[in-house]
């Protein structure tokens, strides 16, 4: 929801005394307000002291300070920006209400006396941080730098891969407080320009008075996502390597200023399986990768509720696996104390989240040594119990997507309490939801099994083989893509 329009007053002292007013510029210590005369006329000079660079302040202002009388005469803020303002960034606006905004984002706002047009300067410099490589995205070989919380920095990591000069980044503001930044990135030559404007529509149509909460906020309203369905509907990505790759297939990312995941939309369930390093390899390499991986997230899914299926039913084991399920399951019920172990799990994984790096290896010992052998030895838990949940959760970690492994973890759950209420019958029920509940999803109008639910041959073997890229000529034919041909 954008401000009514608010028109520069005739008179000078009106024009400051509304911006005072309005940038509460006696409460506010950090929100400055300079008074200046230049060439014979009053200037009122807005800025955000945190935002400003110094040295190009004192620059502009050493250059104005050079105006003589008459040179403001004839045509003032011509002048003032095609001749006067040693700056790259200047524009003019004629709406008070878009000055406080710009003043609030970073720019400089000069109110000239006499002019019913302001200056606007953009000068600011926000605080960040050198890109470095995502610690959850981590590649053997390969570049090591990642998106960062600064929007302009991370849209030019994308200029630096893809010089394409139809490549675009198309600027949205959304929230009524917040007026947080956000980029539309494609490549317009490429894209199903259908797709973008959908993508568009659902975020302007974003009415809220803050995205503090950055991306995910945008997703939910994007998506409007229902508690029923804990698998992630978009991709985030902290490499631009990676989001590169997806806009030159016909994706669209979605940058939000104050994050470092960028959005990639649409995505598959696939695409939460695959990640950079299966590319840094050669392809035989990158296919055994890819297998690895798909194993980890059947194994993470299935073989605890499988376990403890066989484990309470010894009778059915054949006896090729008789040493499945423990001798002694000891005096609390396996299912009791596969929960209590998931718990536990979790708890230790917030504990790790937030416990100072140096303290991390303590924290393993404890977690391993104190609680876990204690755990045994008291007959609280069983052997195979904790090695079965060790296998799952080793499983999850190497699921790329972390969206996707905490999704998992709750499936795994929701099955194993199936398996613990009804059996054979409770597992296969269970299954069989799970797998109608992914085929039926969509995420923007793009099937979230695809290739293999519609199932397209050519696309499902490049999602179970890494495929060498000189034989991939085509784009995702369910992008619908404008340039179908990538060679």
């Amino acid at each position: 929801m954008s401000e009514s329009q608010v028109p520069i007053f005739e008179t000078f002292e009106e024009n400051i005394e509304y911006l005072n007013k309005e940038l509460r510029i006696e409460e506010n210590f950090d929100v400055i307000h300079h008074k200046l005369v230049y060439g014979g006329r009053k200037f009122g000079l807005f800025f955000v002291d945190a935002f400003a660079k110094d040295e190009v302040m004192v620059h502009i202002m050493r250059h104005l300070s050079l105006i003589d009388h008459g040179d403001l005469d004839d045509d003032p803020i011509t002048n003032l920006v095609q001749k006067l303002i040693p700056h790259l960034e200047v524009e003019t606006t004629d709406d008070l209400e878009e000055v406080i905004g710009q003043t609030l984002a970073g720019q400089a706002s000069f109110i000239v006396e006499g002019c019913q047009e302001a200056v606007l300067i953009d000068i600011r410099e926000y605080p960040a941080r050198s890109p470095e490589e995502p610690d959850i995205e981590r590649v053997v070989r390969g570049p090591r730098d990642g998106f960062i919380e600064t929007i302009v920095f991370n849209t030019g990591l994308m200029r630096r891969r893809l010089r394409d000069r139809s490549l675009v980044m198309e600027y949205l503001q959304i929230g009524q407080r917040s007026k947080t930044d956000l980029a539309l990135a494609y490549i317009d030559s490429v894209v199903d320009h259908d797709l973008v404007e959908r993508i568009r529509r659902k975020l302007e149509n974003i009415d809220i008075d803050g995205l503090t909460m950055a991306e995910k906020t945008v997703e939910e309203f994007m998506f409007k996502k229902k508690n029923s369905f804990p698998f992630p509907l978009v991709r985030y990505t902290e490499r631009p390597d990676t989001a590169a790759t997806h806009v030159l297939e016909g994706h669209v990312l979605v940058f939000v200023d104050g994050s470092p995941s960028v959005m990639i939309c649409p995505t598959t369930y696939w695409h939460h399986l695959q990640h950079a390093e299966e590319y840094r390899q050669e392809p035989l390499v990158g296919v055994f990768l890819r297998w690895v991986r798909f194993i980890a997230v059947f194994v993470s899914l299935f073989v605890l509720p499988l376990w403890y299926f066989f484990a309470v039913t010894p009778e059915i084991v054949p006896e090729s696996i008789h040493y499945v399920g423990p001798d002694d399951p000891g005096e609390v019920p396996l299912f009791a104390q596969i929960l209590i172990a998931e718990i536990g799990l979790e708890i230790l994984r917030m504990a790790a989240i937030h416990t100072p790096s140096a303290l991390a290896t303590a924290l393993g010992l404890v977690a391993a040594i104190l609680i876990g052998e204690v755990a045994i030895e008291v007959g609280l838990f069983t052997h195979e119990v904790v090695l079965y949940i060790a296998i799952a959760a080793m499983a999850s970690y190497a699921t790329p997507s972390y969206e996707m492994s905490i999704a998992n973890r709750i499936i795994r759950i929701l099955l194993l309490l199936a398996t613990a209420a009804f059996g054979v019958q409770g597992f296969v029920l269970g299954t069989t939801v799970l797998i109608f509940m992914l085929t039926a999803a969509k995420t923007l109008n793009t099937p979230y099994m695809w290739p293999f639910i519609p199932f397209e041959p050519k696309a499902f073997g490049d999602v179970l083989f890494r495929t060498p890229v000189p034989l991939k000529n085509n784009r995702p034919s369910i992008l619908h893509t404008t340039d179908r041909t990538r060679q």
